[in-house]
C-alpha cells in the first residue's frame, strides 16, 4: 500500500468542510476521511434520498438536496471554509455513453457551487475532473500513450461528459484569474475500491468484472461477457489513494488552478483485469465478447510525472491489492442482495 505524506492544512477542526455529491462512492469516502481526521463541522450534500447513500457517516450533516438548482447551491455554502465539489450525473462506459444530456447538465451544479462558495467566503474550493477530458484522438488504440496535463487541448474530449468536466475546470480557472479564489482541480483516472456502485447500470469495469465473476461462480454457468474485444486498456485508481490525493492537491499551493492527473499508472487490459478477478475468485470462465457495447476509447493511462514532481508522491495501491478488497466487498453485497437487504447501488 502507499505510504501517504502529511498534509499541512490552515484548517481548525471546527471550520466548516462541505462535500457534494457525498451520497456516492468518491464523496461518501471522502466525507469519512475528513471525519475520521478528527474535522467536527462537516456538510455532506447529495441529490439521493438519504436512505439509498452509500456511506452516512455519524455525526455529520447530511442533506438531500439538488444542487443544480441556484437556491439550493446557496444553502449547501453558506459559512463553508472549504468546499469540496464531487457531485456530477456519471457512471460507467454503459451510462456515460448513453446519458450525454444528464451529463452535460452537472455544469450547472459546479456553476451554481463555485459562485455560491465564492459569495459565502470560503477559503478554497475543490472541482474533480475526469480523464474523459483529455483528446480522444491520442486515445484511440490499445497502446496509448499516457496522458499528461497538456494533453487536455487541443480540446476533443469525451462526448457529453468529458466536455462537461473541461469546461468546468475552465471555471475554476478564471475565477481564480479574475477573482482571486483559490480552486484546485483533479482530474480522476477510473476510480474503484469498497463502497461504490456494482451493479444497476452506472458500475464501472472493475466491479462490473466483480459482479460479473460473483455471479458466474453463484449460477454455475461459468461465462462472461465481455464489452469490446478486451483489448482496451486502462489504469484504475484505488480509493484510499484517491481521497489522499484529493487532500493534497487541495492543500498545495503549488496546485492552485491547475488540472492535474490523480490516477494510477498501472496499464492493464480489459481482458487482464479479467483474469486478475478470477485469479482472485479462485475460477477460470469462458469469455464472450460484444463488439457493440459501449466501450470508450481504446487506451487511457495518466501520467503521474507532475504530480511526482509536485507531492513527491503518485498512487501507487497494486490493482491486485486493491480488486481484492473490491472483490470481498462485492461479494457481501451480492450475498446481501440475494436475502432482501438493502445494499448500496447507483
Amino acid at each position: 500500500m502507499s505510504d501517504y505524506p502529511v498534509v499541512v492544512r490552515d484548517l481548525n477542526k471546527d471550520d466548516l468542510i462541505v462535500v457534494t455529491g457525498a451520497g456516492g462512492f468518491i464523496g461518501g469516502s471522502l466525507v469519512r476521511y475528513f471525519h475520521d481526521l478528527g474535522y467536527a463541522r462537516i456538510r455532506a450534500v447529495d441529490r439521493k434520498p438519504l436512505p439509498e447513500w452509500y456511506q452516512r457517516v455519524p455525526g455529520v450533516e447530511s442533506l438531500c438536496m439538488d444542487l443544480s438548482e441556484k437556491e439550493n447551491a446557496i444553502e449547501a455554502a453558506k459559512g463553508a471554509v472549504e468546499v469540496y465539489n464531487l457531485a456530477a450525473d456519471m457512471g460507467g462506459m454503459g451510462f456515460i455513453e448513453r446519458f450525454r444530456i444528464e451529463c452535460l447538465r452537472s455544469i450547472l451544479i459546479n456553476t451554481h457551487m463555485i459562485e455560491a462558495s465564492y459569495r459565502a467566503g470560503a477559503k478554497r474550493y475543490f472541482f474533480s475532473s475526469s480523464a474523459c477530458a483529455y483528446n480522444t484522438d491520442l486515445q484511440k488504440t490499445p497502446d496509448a500513450i499516457a496522458l499528461k496535463e497538456s494533453d487536455a487541448y487541443p480540446a476533443m474530449a469525451e462526448r457529453g461528459y468529458g466536455w462537461e468536466k473541461l469546461m468546468s475546470e475552465m471555471f475554476c480557472q478564471e475565477y481564480h484569474a479574475e477573482r482571486g479564489f483559490e480552486t484546485h482541480i483533479a482530474r480522476f483516472h477510473n476510480i474503484y475500491g469498497p463502497n461504490g456502485t456494482w451493479y444497476g447500470g452506472r458500475e464501472k469495469a472493475p466491479a462490473a468484472m466483480c459482479r460479473k465473476v460473483i455471479e458466474a461462480e453463484d449460477t454455475g454457468d461459468h461465462t462472461i461477457e465481455i464489452w469490446g474485444d478486451g483489448t482496451q486498456t486502462r489504469s484504475f485508481c484505488y480509493i484510499e489513494d484517491c481521497v489522499h490525493g484529493i487532500d493534497m492537491i487541495m492543500h498545495c499551493d503549488k496546485l492552485i488552478a491547475t488540472p492535474i492527473n490523480l490516477g494510477s499508472k498501472e496499464l492493464v487490459s480489459i481482458n487482464e483485469l479479467v483474469s486478475i478477478v478470477e485469479d482472485i475468485a479462485g475460477i477460470k470462465l469462458n469469455r464472450t465478447y460484444d463488439p457493440t457495447a459501449p466501450k470508450g476509447v481504446g487506451g487511457r493511462n495518466s501520467d503521474n510525472t507532475f504530480i511526482k514532481s509536485v507531492l513527491n508522491w503518485e498512487p501507487s495501491t497494486p490493482l491486485r491489492d486493491g480488486m481484492g478488497k473490491t472483490y470481498d466487498w462485492i461479494k457481501t453485497q451480492y450475498a446481501d442482495l440475494k436475502a432482501g437487504k438493502r445494499v448500496v447501488h447507483d
